[in-house]
């Protein structure tokens, strides 16, 4: 027999007859309808009102969640120590080249260069920098390219 719509039936077993409770002594679930005799859970809707009976000890139980997260991208901080250990000789420092000697993680969206030892002459872009890592950074020679504002995790929604 060819397979064509009207042939089509499901697999042996994976379709089972839904079994039909308070239908009658004869059908095995009858009388109470397999609920038991007497009691709240054995009456109509009885079983929604036993879930406000524990609520309030659930309630207490809950972890209390306390103040909130802020939507800003927190910087990845390299101390201007680690960086003359990892570009001794200086250059161009960006957050592509932080990634790659290892010195923040390799997800992070930014990074903030603080301290005030620095004797090697770097040149800064697209990293923010303390007023304290700027002058020292300035005062050995390098320069420090101008940050643009940072941006929210969570944009605004468009309106329609």
């Amino acid at each position: 027999m060819s397979l064509s719509l009207h042939t089509l039936k499901p697999a042996k077993g994976s379709r089972t007859k839904k079994f039909r409770i308070g239908r009658g002594e004869g059908s095995g679930s009858g009388k109470t309808a397999g609920k038991g005799t007497k009691g709240q859970r054995s009456r109509s809707g009885g079983r929604n009102k036993l879930k406000l009976k524990g609520l309030k000890q659930m309630l207490l139980s809950f972890p209390k969640l306390r103040g909130f997260k802020s939507p800003y991208v927190k910087a990845a901080t390299v101390r201007a120590d680690v960086l003359e250990k990892a570009f001794p000789v200086g250059g161009i420092l960006d957050l592509y080249a932080l990634k790659q000697k290892g010195l923040v993680s390799k997800n992070a969206l930014s990074a903030k260069i603080v301290g005030t030892e620095i004797k090697a002459s770097f040149t800064v872009k697209g990293l923010a920098v303390s007023d304290s890592a700027k002058a020292a950074i300035e005062k050995a020679g390098g320069s420090v390219a101008k940050l643009k504002k940072a941006k929210k995790v969570f944009p605004k929604k468009e309106k329609k």
